[in-house]
């Protein structure tokens, strides 16, 4: 077989299926053959039209987990057979922020499935260095490795401890993993968000009690959850605009806040209150190997598991077809996984 199947979102809100030549991998490469593979908002963005920095035509999908079926001359780490999970984020190493360990924010990062074709399709080679070994974990987990370790570096900025008092604003997959992982951490939890299908999955999924930010006493909650004060920590995911310039409101004198999630705008916070409080507040973007690997670490002890997020499963075959109806316009959606 020389060909495969391969999904191309040509322009926006147009899926079409091509036949295109099994690559053939470089001799620091890897050729996977694609097991499952997550849907992330990127790619819903990217099918509208709404993602910046995007080019068409583009294969989506940067969330992988694949078999190895083909080492290039110069691999020996990784064996045929193996499966594995790809870190999507492939970087200069020559830029200031590489040279200083911060591949995750490259200064010409190029992400698989966002600037150069990704998983929706049934073989892609990929640069060893950019594989975790994923032996021994749910291929529906493996592929969700990405997301999580987006949320595993969010609770490293954070500097989360045991005991700290977090509050998790915005129970999509991101803050759906910052809430589990900042959990593993020893961390007291709690999620906050308006919809009440993600709050009941917080509480079903991941044990953890989850507030409405929209209700009139939701301070009142938040005081009373954490022994009469607000929170230690907040890490945001929502990218709402209204929720990231309220978080100083809602973190005691001293506390700190993490934006993982964005939007496109500016923020506006009061700054007597920012000063007051002597406020930290920082970015996290994407994650470094160290994140993927502690959530590797994580999957294999079945401390994080694919449920958590997970809420959907598509098969490959036929996705073009559903994708609008199925994925795009399905407001219960939190986390869906492609299956080959």
């Amino acid at each position: 077989m020389t060909t495969m199947n391969a999904l191309i979102c040509q322009e926006p809100t147009s899926l079409i299926w091509k036949q295109r030549a099994i690559p053939v991998p470089g001799d620091n490469d890897v050729l996977l053959k694609i097991k499952t593979v997550g849907i992330c908002g990127t790619d819903i963005h990217a099918w509208r039209g709404k993602q910046p920095f995007f080019s068409y035509p583009r294969v989506l999908g940067h969330e992988i987990c694949g078999e190895i079926v083909r080492l290039g001359k110069n691999i020996h780490q990784f064996n045929t057979g193996q499966q594995v999970s790809v870190i999507p984020y492939v970087a200069c190493h020559q830029c200031p922020a590489c040279l200083t360990g911060n591949t995750n924010c490259c200064e010409k990062i190029s992400v698989i499935g966002v600037h150069q074709d990704g998983g929706f399709c049934e073989y892609l080679s990929i640069p060893a260095s950019n594989l975790l070994d994923a032996e021994g974990i749910d291929p529906e987990a493996a592929a969700l490795t990405e997301p999580f370790a987006i949320s595993a570096h969010a609770v490293r900025r954070a500097a989360i401890s045991p005991g700290d008092q977090v509050l998790v604003v915005g129970a999509g997959p991101i803050g759906l993993g910052v809430a589990a992982i900042a959990k593993a951490d020893g961390a007291r939890v709690v999620v906050a968000d308006t919809s009440p299908e993600r709050r009941q999955h917080v509480k079903e999924k991941l044990g953890l009690l989850s507030i409405d930010p929209s209700e009139e006493n939701f301070d009142v909650q938040l005081y009373g959850t954490f022994g009469g004060s607000l929170a230690q920590k907040l890490i945001d995911a929502t990218g709402n605009q209204q929720a990231m310039n309220n978080a100083v409101n809602l973190i005691r004198h001293g506390g700190s806040i993490v934006f993982v999630g964005l939007f496109k705008g500016d923020l506006t916070i009061s700054d007597p209150e920012f000063h007051k409080k002597e406020t930290t507040m920082m970015g996290s973007r994407n994650a470094t190997r160290e994140d993927f690997e502690k959530v590797g670490r994580l999957m294999a002890d079945r401390v994080l598991t694919a449920d958590m997020m997970l809420t959907h499963r598509y098969p490959f075959s036929g996705l073009a077809e559903i994708y609008e109806e199925k994925i795009i316009n399905n407001r219960l959606l939190i986390k869906g996984v492609i299956q080959f």
